[in-house]
């Protein structure tokens, strides 16, 4: 900007002339006037005085030690001042754009450093040629009037340009980044994450129900309504308005369960919101997070896209995280897969992911489906469905993928919210497997915690309408649980489980399956003793 540059030259040479205090006169009194005149606001003046100020200050204390005569002190004194006043500029200046756009500090301070260097390189080499011609006379350091007032309108006219720019890429309702600014941000900040080796996560953010508001209340309700959630989004990082009622924040850097902190944040934020007129709006939230030094843009979008629609399918006012994108290529050759070992390996491999996030004994959700494929066959079930419900039964907690893992490894007990991010990890996964085209797998998945009564989740079915695969692996998981560790207890027997499962048949549990549970525990127990 012109003010910033000009000053900076009379700021160094005033420093160099007259001592730190004359600059700082120089420096403050020439750029507020500036301002006062273009009718900025006051409070843009005083921020712009102060920053000049205090890098004034830096400039001067920095040449304070500078001893000697001739040329060289003189250059030594204009090349520190400047230093000194580029470096404090750029860290205040970048801090507060830090601090009001959510964007990484690091990130600003390259960009900003690669962007001023030259020019401030440049007001340097002519603040050592005012301070040269006023020393030789005042009055010939005039002749520079002309060239810094070329200069000056060269900047204002670069001003206007750049301030046209941000105008294009700015929503004019929300004051936000608009879509196109969305998807430069996002290609510059995957560029960053795969050059740095860090994650990066996109959070996607949609009004619940928005249709509902601008039909009943007006679109100048609905207007207000999404100036509001803007004001609480762009506390929690760099966001923007894709649309309509969709949203965007990227989260450079953020761990995943960070990221996570953030969106839960500013769901509750904006659900505690009354508006006049309107009441209360929630919103349901994405996440999709980039491993280090990967990322596809298209794909981090798809992603986040899809765990959007997942929060909306369950219940809204929530957050949903997109599955892993090791899991992904996993699910896919599930779906794709004719060969049952090239299924079983990618199970596997998904069922890994889920004992990993959870912290729970290695192995666990691949017992679970071994115990669910014996007592299907102890049932009589056919070969062919029997491995379906080996499947079933490895990739019962697939949707706990979607889950921050501060929640699946929390000891305390469980908020409300919380319980409800767990409950719907049935749903999640059953989703997950249904876009993998595993059926009947994602059906059995989806009521594995359905109760014989009735009183199970997610949908409260009971009884035979509970599908057989689905009764298998709510007996097999509840078995495989109580025998394993837990942090807060220690397992259970096999005759202890077993007592505990028939205490709950007829409620719980199908009496059938847990007769058949029995007489393979039994049979186990006598080939081990054998």
């Amino acid at each position: 900007a012109t003010g910033v540059s000009l000053s900076f030259v009379f700021g160094v040479a005033a420093v160099v002339l007259f001592g730190w205090a004359g600059g700082l006169v120089a420096v403050v009194a020439a750029p507020a006037v500036g301002q006062l005149l273009d009718r900025r606001s006051a409070v843009r003046v005083a921020y712009n005085t102060s920053v000049h100020g205090l890098s004034a200050g830096a400039g001067g204390l920095l040449i304070a030690p500078v001893r000697g005569d001739g040329v060289g002190r003189l250059v030594a004194q204009v090349a520190l001042c400047a230093l000194g006043q580029h470096v404090v500029n750029t860290i205040l200046v970048s801090g507060v754009v830090s601090a009001s756009s959510g964007r990484r500090l690091p990130t600003l301070l390259r960009a900003n450093v690669r962007a001023t260097a030259l020019p401030f390189a440049l007001m340097a080499s002519a603040a050592l040629m005012l301070v040269v011609l006023w020393q030789r006379s005042p009055i010939l350091s005039a002749a520079l009037v002309g060239p810094l007032l070329a200069i000056a309108l060269y900047q204002r006219s670069t001003h206007r340009a750049l301030s046209a720019m941000r105008l294009a890429l700015t929503d004019p309702l929300t004051g936000l980044g608009n879509h196109r600014h969305f998807h430069e941000r996002l290609r510059d900040e995957l560029q960053d994450a795969r050059r740095d080796g860090r994650r990066l996560t996109l959070c996607l953010v949609d009004i619940d129900d928005f249709k509902l508001v601008n039909d009943r209340f007006g679109h100048p309700a609905g207007d207000r309504v999404l100036a509001e959630v803007a004001a609480r989004l762009r506390q929690g990082g760099e966001s923007f308005r894709l649309g309509g009622d969709e949203f965007a924040l990227i989260l450079a850097g953020a761990s995943e369960d960070s990221a996570a902190r953030t969106a839960r944040s500013i769901v509750e934020r904006i659900a505690a919101v009354e508006l006049e007129v309107v009441g209360s709006v929630t919103v349901s939230a994405g996440l999709a997070s980039t491993e280090p030094a990967r990322g596809d843009q298209g794909d981090l979008i798809r992603r986040a896209d899809g765990a959007l629609y997942t929060a909306k399918q369950n219940g809204k006012n929530s957050v949903r995280l997109a599955a892993p994108e090791l899991g992904l290529g996993a699910l896919r050759r599930l779906g794709e897969a004719v060969d049952n070992r090239v299924r079983r390996r990618a199970a596997a491999s998904l069922a890994a992911a889920v004992d990993e996030r959870e912290a729970s004994v290695p192995g666990n959700s691949l017992r679970v489906g071994e115990l669910a494929a014996r007592i299907a066959v102890r049932l009589g079930v056919e070969p062919d469905e029997v491995e379906l419900v080996w499947l079933a039964g490895s990739l019962h907690d697939l949707g706990k993928l979607a889950i921050p893992e501060e929640i699946l490894r929390k000891r305390d007990p469980l908020t409300p919210e919380e319980r409800s991010a767990v409950e719907g990890h049935a749903k999640v996964g059953s989703s997950m497997l249904a876009d993998a085209a595993a059926e009947p797998i994602a059906r059995w998945v989806r009521h594995h915690h359905e109760r014989w009564d009735g009183s199970g989740y997610p949908d409260g079915i009971l009884a035979g309408e509970i599908p057989l695969g689905a009764r298998i692996l709510f007996v097999a998981d509840a078995y495989q649980a109580m025998t394993s560790s837990r942090p807060y207890r220690a397992a259970l027997t096999p005759r202890e489980a077993l007592t505990e499962l028939r205490r709950c048949a007829g409620t719980q549990f199908d009496p059938e399956i847990v007769s058949a549970l029995a007489d393979e525990v039994g049979l186990a127990a006598r080939r081990a003793d054998a």
